[in-house]
Formats: structure tokens, sequence, C-alpha cells
């Protein structure tokens, strides 16, 4: 059964793992401190708790991503779209100052999260029974997607919550490799999600996080060839305090992978130096990750910062478990580097 609240009745949260996930981020509830300890006022708390949700959809026909992000002060919306067969990108980003037209409900399995500006809107509806999550993304552009995300057949996200600096908490949610179903419209053509075996990826983020900070990050969804969904949620920088949101699905089982070490040549502009590795302290993760084009945004508001750039491509190597090897070639997926100030 899940935890109804994230904060307990002594303002504090509740750190680690949660294999039935969180009802609520209760953040409002949060005994959120100065360094020094003094207590902060409610407008203070509303100011500074974060929320983002990132949804992916992989094929090898069609590479989505978008987010919402809410940081209060500003929000951002971003879409892309990439034809992996004709190399045919898109990318739309949107900020609104203030948040305006901006929410996240803090229930990252129920309620809402939405973005508009002018005639772009990007709404993702979450229902608990069934367990549906459903996107609509409708932009000006012409660009339309209608899709749902199927979390009821054998879900099982990874909820974990860590300390996040010396006052604050970071919670995040992911799931890879869920079933979906659903239309794109792009460039006068209408994608049908199910009939190219997309899969989806859930990342569901909030909590008080560190003033500074930055992350790599690594991302998979596929279907091996005995019909197996696989997913990945790799991670370095950010939750380690205790926990990791390091995991891979196996048709929505879960299993926990330790440390990641990522790889990379930050500035690399070849195609040998651009190649990520990542690897796992247990042995389990030993890939290459090969980019085929990014998403990238520097962005500098001076009290809140970010540095993002996050590409899709190809994975190669070995994933070693227990009783298999499982070998990958090519199969696609994101990889992350981000530097943010909140």
């Amino acid at each position: 059964m899940a935890k109804k609240e994230l904060i307990n009745q002594h303002g504090q949260a509740h750190f680690g793992i949660f294999p039935d996930g969180v009802d609520s981020i209760n953040y409002m509830d949060f005994d959120l401190r100065s360094a020094m300890g003094k207590p902060s006022n409610t407008l203070f708390k509303k100011l500074r708790f974060n929320q983002f949700q990132f949804i992916s959809f992989t094929s090898g026909q069609l590479i989505i991503g978008l987010a919402i992000v809410d940081l209060k002060i500003a929000s951002n919306c971003f879409v892309y779209i990439y034809d992996p067969n004709t190399q045919e990108f898109d990318e739309y980003s949107f900020i609104n100052l203030f948040s305006l037209n901006t929410c996240i409900d803090p229930t990252p399995n129920t309620g809402q999260a939405t973005f508009q500006k002018g005639r772009n809107s990007v709404v993702i509806q979450t229902t608990n029974d069934p367990r549906i999550r459903n996107v609509k993304v409708d932009l000006k552009s012409g660009l339309k997607i209608n899709a749902n995300i199927d979390e009821s057949a054998n879900y099982n996200s990874l909820a974990v919550c860590v300390r996040a600096g010396f006052t604050g908490f970071h919670f995040t949610q992911k799931s890879a490799a869920l079933p979906c179903d659903g239309t794109v419209k792009w460039r006068g053509r209408l994608f049908d999600l199910q009939t190219h075996n997309s899969l989806a990826s859930v990342d569901w983020s909030a909590g008080y996080m560190r003033r500074e900070t930055f992350w790599n990050w690594g991302s998979l969804a596929c279907i091996l060839t005995d019909g197996r969904r696989l997913g990945l949620n790799l991670s370095a920088g950010v939750i380690e305090t205790g926990f990791t949101e390091n995991a891979l699905w196996l048709d929505g089982t879960l299993y926990k992978i330790d440390m990641v070490d990522f790889q990379f040549e930050r500035y690399g502009n070849t195609k040998a130096t651009s190649k990520w590795r990542l690897r796992s302290n247990d042995g389990i993760i030993n890939l290459t990750f090969e980019p085929a084009g990014k998403r990238q945004d520097k962005t500098n508001l001076l009290i809140i910062a970010s540095n993002f750039t996050q590409h899709f491509g190809r994975y190669y190597g070995q994933i070693t478990l227990e009783n298999e090897v499982i070998t990958l070639n090519g199969e696609w997926g994101f990889t992350e580097d981000h530097y943010a100030k909140w």
C-alpha cells in the first residue's frame, strides 16, 4: 500500500525507497529552515519548491521528449520530436515568467500537470483507477500528441526520497518501458504509437532541492528480441544521499542497480569524442551510448539558471544479470548533462 504522505507529523520527510509509491508530496508541512536553523515562512516555502515531469516515447520510428518544469519564479515547457529514418527533427520551448498558466499537482499518481502559452498547451492527466497517464500536446506549429501510458499491468515504479543539501529533500518517481498507445500528428503525417511498438518512460520529481546542483542521466526503453520490455533509469550527481535512482525494468519488474559512472567529454565535437560510457559499480551496466542528436538550452535569469543538454541516440553493450546477459545493439534512448541553479 502506498505511503499516503511524504512529510510526517513532525515536519520531516520520510527518506528511502517506497515500493508502493507515495500518494502526496505534502511539502507545505515540511519544516524548511535556513542553514542556521531559522524557520521559513509560508511564502518562501511555496517559492522554493520545485517540480518537474518528463515523459518520453521511444521506438525505431519516432523519438519524443517533453517536459513541464515549475520553478515558481519561472516555468518552462519543451517538446521535441525526431524521426530516426528521415533524421527530421523539430523542437519547441516556452517560458512563462512567475509560472503563469503552469500547474503541477503534488501527487505523482493522480492529478494534472499543465502548461499553456498562447496557442501552445501540454496537459498530463493521471488517473489512479485505471492507472493511466494521458498526455496531450497541442502546439501552434501543428504538432499534436494524444497518448495513453498504461501504468496498470505489472507497474512497479521506483519512488525514492533523499536528503538534498543541509536542509532539503528530493523526491523522484521513475518508470521506464511502459506500454502506450495513441497518435502523433507531425509534419502532415499521422503516427500510431502502438503500431510502431512505442514505449513510454516517466520521470516525476519534486522537492526542496540543492540551490546549485548537476546531474548526468541515462534512460532506455526497448523491446528485446524475445518480446520482453526493457527499461533503464541511470543517474549520477543528484539522487545519491544514501539511496540511488538507478534501476532497470524487465516486463515491468524492477531491479535495483548500484552507483553508475558516466564517462563523456562535455565539449567533444567529433563522433568519437561524443560517445558516452556508462558503468555500474556492481558490474551490471557496461554500456556505450552514441548520440544521434540533442536538445540544448542555456538559460541564465540570475536567480535561476540552467545549462541543459539532452541527447537522444543508441545504446550498445551488455547488461549482466544473475541468470543472463542482455546485449544491446543500437537500441534508442537518452542521456543528459545538466547544471541547475534553482
